[in-house]
Formats: C-alpha cells, structure tokens, sequence
C-alpha cells in the first residue's frame, strides 16, 4: 500500500493507494499517530484504494475516536467496493463520506 500525506494549514490529507488489510493496517496506522498532532481535519482520500479489511476499518475508527476529540475526519472519493464494506459493517453510519 502506497500512503500519500498532505499537510495545508491544520488539515492533513491522506491518500491511500492499494490494499488497507492486516499486512498494511499497521504501518498506516504508525504513519497516523505521529502525522495527527495539531491537526483540526483529517481528510482520507479513497479514490485509489482497492480493498479494506477488518483490520483497516479498524484504524479508520480508532482515527475516527481520536478525531472527534481534536477536530473533524472525513472520506472522500471512497469507490464502489470500498462504500460496500463501509455499508455492509454499519461504517457508512459512523463516518463522514463525501
């Protein structure tokens, strides 16, 4: 999996390209902790993601928890495959997608 960071201002920009599973989850998630300090919106950039596991909406929601402490987190260009995921495990529900 390829993770792109975007910083402007307080809002930073992730965009994942590839597969979010258990082998890839946990550097997304290394990647994360130490990019979010001082942040007020987390934007996921989708557009190129090609598969997400358990183990990937379960970082999603552990930023998500996080976030709704400091500012506000959100998904964009989220594909087919992915939104059916989201939809089938009640994500849709629990995050912002645009």
């Amino acid at each position: 999996m390829n993770i792109q960071k975007t910083v402007s201002g307080t809002t930073l920009t992730v965009a994942l390209e590839g597969r979010l599973d258990t082998t890839t989850a946990p550097k997304l998630e290394e990647e994360l902790r130490g990019s979010v300090d001082g942040v007020s919106r987390l934007v996921f950039d989708l557009e190129k993601l090609e598969y997400i596991s358990s183990a990937g909406l379960r970082v999603l929601l552990a930023m998500q928890k996080l976030m709704n402490r400091q500012g506000v987190m959100l998904l964009r260009n989220v594909n087919e495959a992915v939104m059916e995921v989201f939809e089938v495990t009640g994500f849709s529900d629990i995050l912002r997608i645009e």
